[in-house]
C-alpha cells in the first residue's frame, strides 16, 4: 500500500466527501494541508480576513446547499476565532467540519506559541472535536466527522491536526477508502396512527413547522399533510421559507419577538400543535404557561433529547421528519378521505392580511417598515436573505415574505452579531443564480465588516442592505421599557457614525446613503445593476420599536 502524507489523505478525503469550497485563512500550523488543496482540481478556497467569517460563510454555504460546509485556519488565536462560528451552527442544527491547525506534539501543554487546546475548548458548542495525536488515526476521524456533522440532529465537528502530524507519511490507499453510513431513523407506527387518530379528534389542530423540516428538506410533505387534512400552519423563526408566504393555510409564524399578529391568535386558539423539527427554545414560546394552556403536543423531532425537554409532550415521535411526513400522510389517507377546509381555516388567507402590520410609511426619516416593504416588492421568491442580531433581524422576521426554504438564513438562537455578511457570501457561492441580500443594523455591520474583502476580491455580489438608526436599537428598546434608563447604546457621534459609503467603497464596493423612502428602490436597482458586492445605507427613525413582549398573550404592539 502506498505511504502519502496525512496532509494529502486529508484533502483526498475532502473530495471524495464532495467537499468543492473552502472558507480559511493559512498560517505556518495548517500550512501542510494547504499545500495539498493547492493541488486540488476539485476545491477552491476563498480567503476569509476573520476566522470567525471563514466559519460563517461555511455556515451559510451549508444553510443555502443543504451540504456540509468547510472551514480551516492554522493555531492558537485563528482557532478560538472559530469559536463563535462553531456556537452559531451548533445552536442552529447547521453541518460544518472545521479543521485547525496545531503546534507539533511535543509543544502540547507547554504554552508553546500559538498552541491553544482548541479541542477542549470547543466541546461545549461542537457535536464532537478531537485532536489527533496518531497520524494512522486521521482518516478514520475524518470519516467519523462527516458522518457526526450530517446524522441526526446536523451540527459542527472539529478536528484539530498538529503540525509534525499533518506531515508523517502513513499507509492510505483511497479505493478502499468511503463515506460512512448515515442513520436515519424511522418512527413508531404505533406512534403514527395515534397521531392521526389525535389530529382527527381535534376541534383547532395546527401543524408547526421547524428548522428541522427544511433541513430535512421535508417542506414538500409537510405541505402536503396540512393540505390533504386542512390545517393552519405556523412556522418557527428556523421555520420561516419552509411554506410559502401566501400559502392558503399558512397563518404565520409567533414568537415573544418574531411574530405576526394572526399567528399567535391562531396558536392562541389551537389545542392541539403538531411540532415538527422544533425545539421549542424560549424565544419562541416565551411564558411556557401561556404557551401550553389548553393544549395538547405531538412532537416529531430526529434527535430523542429534545423531546420532552421544554414542553410537556403527549406523543413524541423520533424520526427524520421527512419519513415521519411521509408516514403521516400514508396513514391518513387510510383513515380519512381529504378534509375540506373548515369557516376558520377559508379565513386564513383574509386574516392573515387584515392583521399584517402596517408598512406603508412615507415618514422621513425613514421609518424601518418602509424599507421592507421595499424589500419585499424589489427582490424575487429565489434571493436568499442573511440577518444576524437586533431590531434589524426583529423587523425582517416580522416582516418580511418568504417563499422558498433555504432563503431564509439567520442566525437563530445565538444571535450573532456579524453573522450576516460572510453568511451571504456563503451563500452566493452556494446558488450562483440567486441574489444574496445580508438584512442589517449599523451596529452589527461593523463586527465583520472585513470580509466585504472578500467578496470584492472574488466578486461575490452580494448587497447589504443597513437599517441605519445610530444605535444599538435591540438594547434601546430593552433599557427603555424594561429598565427605564439609556445608557452606551448611541452610535452617532458628532451628529453621524462613520461613513460606511466610504468605508465599502474603500474595499471595492458599490455603495449608496439613501435617506428617503422613495430613493430605497432605486438604490436597490442600482445595487444590482453594478454587478458589484454593494451596500445601502439606508438612514431610519432612531426611535422605532419592534413589537415584542414576554408571552404570547401580552405582545405589545407600536404604531
Amino acid at each position: 500500500m502506498p505511504k502519502i502524507s496525512v496532509a494529502e489523505v486529508v484533502v483526498k478525503i475532502l473530495e471524495d466527501e464532495g467537499v468543492e469550497v473552502v472558507f480559511g485563512i493559512p498560517g505556518a500550523a495548517i500550512n501542510p494541508v494547504y499545500g495539498e488543496l493547492s493541488k486540488s482540481e476539485q476545491i477552491k478556497h476563498f480567503i476569509a480576513h476573520h476566522e470567525e467569517g471563514a466559519c460563517h460563510a461555511a455556515d451559510g454555504y451549508a444553510r443555502a446547499s443543504g451540504k456540509v460546509g468547510f472551514c480551516l485556519c492554522t493555531s492558537g488565536p485563528a482557532a478560538t476565532n472559530f469559536v463563535t462560528g462553531l456556537y452559531t451552527a451548533q445552536v442552529d442544527s447547521i453541518p460544518i467540519v472545521a479543521i485547525t491547525g496545531q503546534n507539533v506534539r511535543a509543544q502540547l501543554g507547554k504554552q508553546a506559541f500559538q498552541s491553544v487546546e482548541i479541542a477542549e475548548i470547543v466541546k461545549p458548542v461542537t457535536k464532537k472535536s478531537y485532536c489527533v495525536m496518531e497520524p494512522n488515526r486521521v482518516p478514520g476521524v475524518m470519516r467519523e466527522a462527516f458522518r457526526i456533522a450530517r446524522e441526526g440532529r446536523p451540527g459542527p465537528v472539529l478536528i484539530d491536526l498538529p503540525l509534525d502530524v499533518q506531515k508523517e507519511e502513513i499507509e492510505y490507499d483511497p479505493q478502499l477508502d468511503s463515506s460512512l453510513e448515515v442513520y436515519v431513523p424511522e418512527p413508531d407506527m404505533r406512534k403514527i396512527e395515534k397521531a392521526i387518530d389525535m389530529i382527527l379528534t381535534a376541534d383547532a389542530p395546527v401543524m408547526l413547522l421547524g428548522g428541522g423540516v427544511i433541513i430535512a428538506d421535508a417542506t414538500k410533505e409537510f405541505a402536503e399533510l396540512a393540505e390533504y387534512l386542512s390545517i393552519p400552519v405556523i412556522a418557527t423563526y428556523m421555520g420561516k421559507g419552509g411554506i410559502p408566504a401566501d400559502h392558503p393555510l399558512y397563518a404565520g409564524h409567533i414568537g415573544t419577538m418574531i411574530n405576526t399578529p394572526f399567528g399567535q391568535k391562531t396558536f392562541l386558539e389551537s389545542d392541539l400543535i403538531l411540532g415538527v423539527g422544533c425545539r421549542f427554545v424560549d424565544r419562541h414560546t416565551g411564558d411556557l404557561e401561556v404557551y401550553t394552556r389548553g393544549r395538547k403536543f405531538i412532537h416529531i423531532d430526529i434527535e430523542p433529547t429534545q423531546i420532552g425537554k421544554i414542553i410537556p409532550t403527549e406523543l413524541g415521535i423520533v424520526s427524520d421528519a421527512k419519513t415521519a411526513l411521509n408516514a403521516l400522510l400514508g396513514v391518513a389517507k387510510r383513515k380519512t378521505s381529504r378534509q375540506a377546509p373548515s369557516e376558520r381555516v377559508k379565513q386564513i388567507p383574509f386574516l392573515r392580511q387584515q392583521m399584517a402590520r402596517r408598512l406603508d410609511f412615507d415618514d422621513v426619516p425613514i421609518k424601518p417598515q418602509r424599507v421592507f416593504k421595499e424589500i419585499n416588492e424589489f427582490f424575487d421568491e429565489d434571493t436568499i436573505f442573511t440577518t444576524g442580531c437586533g431590531l434589524n433581524q426583529i423587523w425582517s422576521g416580522q416582516f418580511q415574505e418568504i417563499y422558498k426554504p433555504r432563503t431564509y438564513l439567520v442566525s437563530g438562537c445565538a444571535g450573532t452579531l456579524g453573522f450576516d455578511i460572510p453568511a451571504a457570501i456563503g451563500a452566493k457561492i452556494a446558488k450562483p443564480d440567486s441574489m444574496a441580500v445580508a438584512v442589517m443594523g449599523d451596529g452589527g455591520f461593523l463586527f465583520m465588516v472585513e470580509e466585504l474583502a472578500m467578496a470584492c476580491q472574488y466578486n461575490i455580489p452580494i448587497t447589504v442592505i443597513l437599517i441605519n438608526n445610530g444605535v444599538l436599537s435591540l438594547i434601546r428598546q430593552n433599557q427603555k421599557y424594561a429598565l427605564g434608563f439609556r445608557y452606551a447604546i448611541d452610535l452617532w457621534y458628532g451628529g453621524h457614525n462613520p461613513d460606511f459609503v466610504k468605508i465599502a467603497e474603500g474595499f471595492g464596493c458599490h455603495a449608496e446613503l439613501v435617506e428617503n423612502p422613495d430613493e430605497i428602490r432605486p438604490a436597490f436597482q442600482r445595487a444590482v445593476d453594478s454587478q458589484k458586492p454593494s451596500v445601502i445605507n439606508i438612514i431610519v427613525d432612531q426611535e422605532t420599536d419592534a413589537a415584542m413582549g414576554p408571552a404570547l398573550d401580552a405582545i405589545k404592539e407600536f404604531d
